[in-house]
C-alpha cells in the first residue's frame, strides 16, 4: 500500500512539474531585407534546479534551408514565484527573397523534450529597374591618397627623431638619478688668535705649577715650545725647526731690542737647562715666565678675524663624479630644449597640412 502511494505521488509531482514548464518562441522582426538580421528568441520557464538544453547551431549553419544562424547567445532572468526564464537568442539572416517557414525547435527540460511553436520569416529584396541604365554607376577607380608623402615625410621623421631623443634623455636621467650627488658642507669655525693660544698654554703651565716643580727641563721645554708656536703663527716662519739663535736673528729686524734681549735670555736659560743640566732658581723661572708674557703682549696682533671658513677637500674620484653630473645635467637640458622645439614644429606643420 505504501509503495502504491509513493508511486502515485511521484507520478503526480512529475505531471505537475511538466505542466508548469512552458517554452515560448518569438521573433523580433518577421520581415527583413536581404542581408539584414533578425533575432529568434526561445524562452523556457523552469525551476532554478531544472536542467535546460537548447538546440545549438554552428556559425552559418542553416536553421531551415535558406536561413543561416550567425550567433547563439544564452540568457537567464529571475521572474519570481520560484521560477526563472532561460532564453536562447539566435541571430538569423538570409540572402534569398522568399517566405521561410521556421520549424518548431525542441528544448530539453531535465531530459524531456518540449517543442516551441513554429514561426515565419519574410525576406524581401530591392526592386531594380533595368530599363534605366543611367542610374547605375560602374566600379570606381583607385583614388589617390588625400595627402602626399613628400609633405608628411619631414614631420614624420622629425617625430621619430624626437622620440629617440626623449628615450636618450630618459636614459641620461636614470644615470643622473643613480649617480648620487656629492654634498659638500662649508663650515665656519671660530679660531683662536696666536697670542690667545699662547696665553692659554701659559695659564696651563701656571695651573700645573711647573714654575715651582722640581723638573725645570719639563717647565722650560713647555715654555719655549709655546713661544715657538706663537712666533711661527705670528711671523709665518718655521720656528719649531729652528735653533734659539736662528729665531732671534729672524726677529732682530722686526722687534724692539729690549724685548729681544729678554727673549734671548729666556732661550739661553732654556738651552742650558735642557742640554747642560743647569739648575735655576724659582725667581729666575718667574722672571722668564714674565718675559714670555711681555714678549707676547708686545708683539700680538688683535685686529684679526676670529672666524675661519673650512672648505672640504674632494678626492679626484669625487671631482670626476661632480664633473660627470654637471655634464649630464647640461646634456639633459639641451636635449629637452631640442625636443620641445621639435614638438612645437611638428604640431605647427601638421596643423598647416590638415587645414
Amino acid at each position: 500500500m505504501k509503495r502504491l502511494f509513493l508511486l502515485i505521488s511521484l507520478i503526480t509531482n512529475a505531471m505537475l512539474m511538466t505542466a508548469q514548464v512552458s517554452v515560448e518562441s518569438e521573433i523580433d522582426s518577421i520581415q527583413i531585407f536581404v542581408g539584414q538580421q533578425s533575432h529568434l528568441k526561445i524562452t523556457a520557464k523552469v525551476k532554478p534546479e531544472q536542467k535546460v538544453e537548447f538546440p545549438q547551431f554552428q556559425y552559418t549553419q542553416m536553421i531551415t534551408p535558406g536561413v543561416e544562424v550567425l550567433k547563439c547567445e544564452e540568457q537567464k532572468q529571475d521572474i519570481g514565484d520560484g521560477f526563472e526564464a532561460r532564453s536562447m537568442v539566435y541571430t538569423l539572416t538570409s540572402f534569398d527573397d522568399t517566405l521561410y517557414y521556421l520549424p518548431p525547435l525542441t528544448v530539453k527540460v531535465d531530459g524531456k523534450p518540449v517543442k516551441s511553436k513554429s514561426l515565419a520569416l519574410k525576406v524581401l529584396t530591392f526592386d531594380v529597374d533595368t530599363t534605366q541604365v543611367d542610374q547605375f554607376f560602374g566600379p570606381k577607380d583607385v583614388q589617390d591618397n588625400p595627402f602626399l608623402w613628400s609633405e608628411w615625410s619631414l614631420p614624420f621623421w622629425l617625430s621619430v627623431l624626437m622620440m629617440v631623443l626623449m628615450a636618450v634623455c630618459y636614459y641620461l636621467y636614470l644615470r643622473l638619478r643613480d649617480n648620487k650627488p656629492i654634498i659638500t658642507h662649508i663650515r665656519i669655525v671660530k679660531r683662536l688668535l696666536p697670542h690667545q693660544k699662547a696665553m692659554q698654554e701659559i695659564e696651563q703651565i701656571k695651573a700645573d705649577k711647573m714654575v715651582i716643580s722640581g723638573d725645570p727641563k719639563e717647565y722650560y721645554t713647555k715654555l719655549t715650545d709655546t713661544l715657538r708656536k706663537y712666533i711661527e703663527e705670528r711671523y709665518k716662519f718655521n720656528a719649531m725647526e729652528m735653533t734659539s739663535s736662528e729665531i732671534i736673528e729672524r726677529l732682530t729686524a722686526q722687534q724692539d731690542q729690549k724685548a729681544l734681549d729678554e727673549l734671548r735670555s729666556l732661550f739661553i736659560t732654556a738651552d742650558l737647562v735642557k742640554f747642560a743640566k743647569y739648575s735655576t732658581l724659582i725667581n729666575e723661572n718667574d722672571k722668564n715666565l714674565v718675559s714670555a708674557i711681555d714678549f707676547i703682549n708686545q708683539t700680538k696682533l688683535e685686529n684679526q678675524p676670529v672666524e675661519e671658513t673650512v672648505k672640504p677637500q674632494l678626492s679626484e674620484e669625487d671631482q670626476r663624479s661632480q664633473k660627470s653630473r654637471r655634464l649630464l645635467k647640461s646634456v639633459i637640458t639641451l636635449i629637452s630644449v631640442v625636443c620641445a622645439a621639435l614638438f612645437a614644429y611638428v604640431v605647427f606643420t601638421m596643423y598647416q597640412l590638415l587645414n
